[in-house]
């Protein structure tokens, strides 16, 4: 029996909607079929990848070493140690010369793509969903090492690390029917994104379960529970959009996400998370479940199901083994439907010492020092996400005893803190920071923290506390910490005041660590030195930093940490404040009594290896 697809006669069911049958490759095992073909597979003329045209493909360590010696990426006799040591094979000569950091990854794919005409790419901008994951079933996908990256009724376009794998273009064509397009990305990305959708992520497993589930009657409805009968005895069943819930909630702290987002669009409901300060897709969910998982998530936040017409905010308590999160949830209606941001916060982070926050040894004595003055002003600025509150709740944390009275007033209160007084702002009554405030020095505090400088009222009456004997802590909206000054000046507060009730303003960032595991020694070019300030000169034979990508994390970079610019006041800068010079000739004269920039700071952490230069340099390019 001929068991070839015709494209003539019989046509694969797309599986993007269409009635009728749908083919699932994840039923196929290319043993069985090859076991009952009687002759050799021969692709149809409708399908012209012909894995022959590779026959130039470098195969041997022999033929990869001359294609990287024609590229002038090494040299004969690198080739020659390499292969006497017992490279047998292209791959594994390939490792070992990027593990002997002798060629980068990039320019050995780049080499082999030339060659054989393939094109490169990244994974990072692949919208995984569904429908494409079933493209390739996951015992193929793990087995060849090959990821979908997109598709249509006559190919598919395939990631893989190795080009040359010509039989697994040739076993995946016989299995889907379609022409198979190759194209290279690095090894650890590839290895990621297989693991994270094909190797036990816990929601990319979900949907074959929730597509059995489904077709069952008894998921269906509108309770979160229902019971069926089996065996004459009565099962509960969870409803698969509230399992779904569930999950991404905990694959977000698995993943240590920041942020969740749940984005209605045209072709379904996108869901992302935020780690590291950067967005990624996890797979979508079946588009029929969209205002489900919409309406569970208001719920649990305590909004309005009935309302979609304004915005609606609200909060979600998670319980996890050793771990209480809150998250802080946001809805906004949107042309597709709702959409919903929710904020992880880690009631743990409150706890952070000075140096968990990312203070040097030498910035944690100052801002000790800072925080321990009886009365004035201590600012944190930096962009909404950049961590100033965690600092802020840090400082109170140190401060925290029985002889103390802290009472803020927040909108929202993220983090609750034992023995601090903490009042929610609520516009709706008129309690804004304004009232709060004045309310509040009637309760006879010793330390004040104010969520936000947000007005000339808020500002008159935070200075006029630090002036009549409070520590006062908040935040604020600026580029830099010498900014703050004028910034509170252009509200309308008077020069001499700002001038003479500042203590100091700390300006703060997130930047992303490089990863512990696959951290390995680089070289920086002198160029580079120059435009983080520095003389090369002064750093030659300084070993430097970078992550390679590995399973643990993403594109080199695991967690974050902040740095730190401490502008501290004086005699001399108050003069210049109350003169309202020039925002950069403040800053000089911070600099030249000893203040180190955000981009100094990020340098020095360059240095120890928490960081890459990339990263600092994306962060501060104010600088």
């Amino acid at each position: 029996m001929d068991t070839r697809p015709n494209s003539q006669t019989e046509t694969p069911a797309s599986p993007q909607g269409e009635s009728g049958t749908h083919f699932d490759p994840r039923s196929f095992s290319v043993a069985s079929i090859a076991s009952s073909v009687a002759r050799p597979y021969q692709p149809p003329e409708s399908m012209p990848f012909d894995p022959t045209s590779m026959a130039t493909k470098p195969k041997t360590p022999f033929a990869l070493g001359v294609l990287l010696e024609e590229a002038g990426l090494i040299n004969k006799e690198m080739i020659d140690d390499l292969i006497a040591s017992g490279q047998e094979s292209a791959q594994s000569l390939k490792r070992s010369l990027i593990q002997q950091g002798l060629v980068s990854e990039e320019d050995i794919l780049d080499a082999i793509a030339d060659d054989l005409g393939v094109e490169r790419t990244s994974l990072r901008q692949v919208e995984v969903t569904p429908e494409l994951l079933e493209q390739i079933a996951p015992a193929f996908a793990k087995k060849h090492r090959v990821f979908p990256i997109s598709y249509n009724d006559e190919e598919i376009v395939i990631a893989l690390n190795d080009p040359t794998n010509v039989g697994a273009c040739d076993d995946l064509q016989m299995a889907t029917g379609k022409r198979i397009v190759p194209k290279v990305v690095p090894e650890a990305e590839l290895d990621r994104y297989i693991a994270k959708y094909y190797e036990g992520d816990e929601v990319g497993k979900i949907y074959d379960e929730f597509t059995k589930d489904t077709a069952n009657p008894f998921v269906r409805g509108l309770g979160e529970y229902e019971t069926i009968d089996l065996d004459h005895g009565v099962e509960s069943v969870v409803r698969p959009e509230v399992r779904f819930v569930d999950l991404v909630f905990r694959q977000a702290v698995h993943e240590g996400a920041s942020d969740i987002h749940i984005e209605p669009s045209r072709t379904g409901l996108k869901v992302r998370f935020r780690t590291d300060g950067v967005l990624a897709e996890i797979p979508q969910p079946p588009r029929k479940w969209q205002n489900a998982i919409i309406s569970r998530l208001k719920v649990l936040s305590g909004m309005d199901l009935a309302e979609k017409r304004i915005p609606q905010d609200g909060r979600i308590k998670l319980t996890l083994p050793n771990k209480k999160l809150d998250l802080r949830v946001s809805c906004l209606p949107s042309i597709f439907g709702e959409t919903i941001v929710m904020r992880i916060l880690d009631q743990s982070d409150v706890l952070m010492g000075l140096e968990d926050v990312g203070f040097l040894p030498d910035s944690i004595r100052i801002f000790e020092r800072l925080i321990r003055t009886p009365n004035g002003v201590i600012l944190m600025t930096g962009p909404t996400g950049s961590g100033k509150t965690t600092t802020l709740n840090s400082a109170l944390s140190v401060l925290n005893s029985p002889e103390r009275k802290i009472i803020t007033v927040e909108d929202p209160v993220e983090y609750q803190i034992q023995g601090i007084n903490q009042i929610q702002a609520n516009h709706e009554v008129g309690l804004d920071f304004g009232m709060a405030l004045r309310t509040m020095l009637r309760m006879s505090p010793d330390v004040i923290m104010v969520g936000e400088i947000r007005d000339r009222e808020t500002g008159d009456i935070a200075i006029r506390a630090a002036l009549t004997g409070h520590l006062v802590f908040s935040t604020l909206h600026t580029n830099d910490a010498p900014s703050a000054t004028i910034r509170l000046i252009e509200m309308g507060i008077k020069p001499f005041l700002v001038a003479s009730s500042i203590q100091a303003v700390i300006a703060q960032r997130l930047i992303r660590r490089v990863c512990s595991r696959c951290k390995s020694p680089t070289s920086l070019a002198p160029d580079v030195i120059v435009q983080m300030g520095y003389d090369p000169k002064d750093y030659v034979g300084t070993t430097f930093y970078k992550g390679i990508g590995c399973d643990r994390c993403s594109d080199g970079y695991r967690g974050r940490t902040a740095i730190h610019e401490i502008f501290e006041m004086n005699p001399d800068l108050r003069k210049m404040v109350i003169q309202v010079q020039p925002t950069i000739k403040i800053k000089k004269a911070a600099i030249g009594f000893g203040m180190r920039t955000l981009r100094q700071d990020g340098w020095e952490k360059v240095l120890l290896g928490i960081t890459s230069v990339e990263e600092v340099m994306r962060m501060t390019q104010m600088d």
